[in-house]
């Protein structure tokens, strides 16, 4: 008989878990594996909310399990290390991201590409090689392996550097394997929410000219003024659309939602590059004659490898790049996971885990 999520481990814990695909969030006693030699054990003082936890929590994706603690962009500081911890200690600003094992033997993990290997392990509702299933940043504490841990350099913000984690190395990661972080590169952003957001300051920062494509004439002030884009484009606009054929090299397509690809692909030079970093729950229709006639390519990414993301909050520490942030009480996460199914955010809920989230005494239903 399996062990309930409270006794599975030694370490008493406290989350907040979501118990079936209502997707409802409450208090949940579990618990954490001791420190082992290679792990890191750190107070969580901040989680971000990310767009996937709002599908892991409903079960969206038809692959959560449950009682089911989200949360992948979570930060705190180190207060255990094991005895073969080289790159830590204690006091340390860390960060952990969406994934928390892999199998360092395949050639995925050779290449510092934890995040493409078959047997890469998830931050929260997947089993762990001890056979427990793994649980988020919604909660106090937080264990992982050393390797799946990244440095927070002190310069940054903790609140306002958690998004980074998931949403930062989302946007990173394309434009820099995909040769769209060239100075002078004009590449399009298609949503400005929370990964929107982040690519265009990680865009300005690596000197790209960045238009800002939304269906929301009401972002264009925001997108210009405040995030420093160069251009703005409202994609239900034909007229603008139009006018803008044939005139990006790349485009870092961010929007979680049903949206046609065609106009999109429209918008791209000769062999330009329109790279999926959203996750729609049902598939996008790809029409395939504009890709022939201009040699064009339509491609995905999914965060980030270790380094790469290491890489990814020093360059983010370089250039004072963080996320725009709402930071919320814990107890406010479920009005926030509404707001969030509305884009009624501006850019990114972050949880204030060390103030809100009190010792309590809760039931496990």
């Amino acid at each position: 008989m399996a062990k309930s999520p409270e006794v599975e481990h030694p370490n008493k814990a406290l989350g907040w878990a979501a118990r079936d695909s209502s997707g409802q969030l409450s208090p949940l006693n579990f618990s954490r594996r001791t420190t082992g030699e290679k792990d890191v054990t750190f107070k969580v003082l901040y989680c971000g909310i990310c767009h996937t936890d709002l599908h892991m929590v409903k079960n969206e994706w038809g692959t959560s399990t449950y009682p089911l603690v989200p949360g992948h962009e979570i930060v705190g500081v180190v207060t255990d290390v094991g005895s073969k911890v080289q790159k830590f200690k204690v006091g340390d600003k860390v960060g952990v991201g969406g994934m928390v094992g892999s199998c360092h033997s395949c050639d995925n993990c050779a290449n510092n590409l934890e995040n493409y290997c078959p047997e890469m392990i998830y931050t929260y509702g997947v089993k762990y090689f001890d056979g427990t299933t793994t649980h988020g940043g919604y909660s106090d504490i937080m264990v992982a392996d050393e390797h799946f841990v990244v440095r927070i350099p002190d310069n940054l913000p903790l609140d306002a550097v958690a998004p980074l984690l998931c949403a930062g190395i989302t946007v990173y990661s394309p434009l820099k394997f995909y040769g769209l972080d060239i100075p002078g590169m004009q590449v399009g952003v298609v949503g400005l929410g929370g990964l929107g957001h982040v690519a265009v300051k990680f865009a300005k920062a690596m000197g790209v000219k960045v238009t800002v494509i939304s269906t929301s004439p009401s972002k264009k002030k925001e997108a210009l003024e405040h995030l420093g884009a160069d251009s703005f484009l409202v994609s239900k606009d034909q007229d603008q659309m139009q006018a803008a054929q044939g005139t990006l090299d790349g485009i870092i397509d961010t929007v979680s939602a049903q949206h046609p690809l065609l106009p999109l692909i429209g918008l791209l030079k000769k062999q330009g590059k329109l790279v999926m970093v959203g996750a729609p729950v049902t598939p996008l229709e790809i029409p395939i004659f504009p890709l022939l006639m201009g040699r064009k390519l339509v491609g995905g990414s999914l965060v980030g490898g270790m380094k790469e993301t290491q890489e990814m909050i020093d360059f983010a520490a370089k250039h004072n790049i963080t996320a725009d942030i709402e930071v919320i009480p814990i107890d406010y996460v479920n009005t926030a996971m509404e707001r969030l199914l509305k884009a009624d955010v501006r850019y990114r809920f972050v949880i204030d885990i060390e103030k809100t989230l009190r010792k309590q005494e809760c039931e496990n239903k």
